[in-house]
């Protein structure tokens, strides 16, 4: 087994499509395929399903992808390593992110000046929600990873609070809520929320602050990201209860303080084992500076 048929073999489970795949690793798609083939008789077994419109892990290829992943990070980080002896010219950081940046933090800043810095790192951004960003990190696709949290995850995760944020209401300028200077949770309940997934933080955050003051409230509407919740708020289709982060998103939405300081941490997760590249390492030195 070679790394490079693992490598084959992660981007069709990632790509579901060996079309796309081939295009990844750069082969013809001939070639990635004979490569699977060769890889499956290997193990003896079948590591893919495929048909005219899709490709589906068997129960042996999803066995076989974490380790893969690992293996490939493993490889990487060791390429790596040797390279950091000659600078940062080369290799790859991959870093997870949250819908929601925060002003405080300037990820965005610090990610550029990297870049400008180390223009041969290959710089990779996956936004995705925490259980599946603590996956990525364990599997080694992630590097590093910056996301609200309420709660530490695993102590095989090493999570570092670098911000804090509050929530505040947001409502459309001609709701009536929108000319309060402060809004208790209690002046909601007989609103219509639109609200973000039970699996965002902030999400979270209002939910255990309605069940904490013995209040509830009408989830009129659901949608999975913050764009479009802020637009259904500025239509007057509900109100919503968000990070003061998401002014960014706002438009012609009004923000209104809470009366009661609801307040989540922005943290960056990183493998407890420190098991990182060079790349990874050089930004943790910007961002954590000793």
């Amino acid at each position: 087994m070679e790394l490079r048929q693992l490598e084959h073999f992660v981007a069709v489970a990632e790509e579901r499509n060996f079309t796309r795949a081939a295009n990844r690793v750069g082969i013809v798609q001939s070639g990635l395929s004979a490569s699977i083939r060769f890889l499956e008789r290997e193990l003896g077994a079948a590591l893919f399903v495929r048909s005219t419109r899709r490709v589906a892990l068997t129960a042996a290829g999803q066995a076989l992808l974490p380790s893969a992943r690992r293996s490939l990070a493993a490889a990487r980080a060791g390429r790596e390593a040797v390279e950091a002896v000659e600078g940062l010219r080369r290799g790859r950081l991959a870093i997870g992110i949250s819908q929601i940046l925060v002003p405080s933090f300037d990820l965005p800043g610090i990610l550029a000046e990297f870049r400008r810095d180390y223009p041969g790192v290959e710089l990779r951004l996956r936004q995705a929600v925490p259980i599946e960003h603590f996956a990525s990190l364990r599997d080694g696709q992630l590097d590093l990873a910056f996301m609200p949290l309420l709660d530490r995850p695993d102590d095989d995760l090493e999570a570092t609070v670098v911000a804090r944020d509050s929530m505040a209401l947001a409502c459309g300028p001609d709701h009536p809520l929108a000319r309060r200077r402060v809004v208790h949770l209690r002046d909601l309940v007989s609103e219509r929320f639109v609200n973000l997934p039970t699996s965002w933080t902030s999400r979270q955050v209002v939910d255990q602050a309605f069940e904490a003051a013995g209040l509830t409230h009408e989830n009129a509407l659901e949608v999975n990201d913050i764009d479009t919740c802020l637009e259904l708020v500025g239509r007057g289709l509900g109100i919503a209860v968000v990070p003061e982060a998401a002014r960014s998103h706002a438009g012609m939405v009004v923000f209104r303080p809470l009366a009661k300081r609801l307040a989540w941490d922005y943290f960056m997760v990183r493998r407890a084992d420190g098991a990182i590249g060079p790349a990874a390492r050089e930004l943790l030195r910007r961002i954590l500076p000793v």
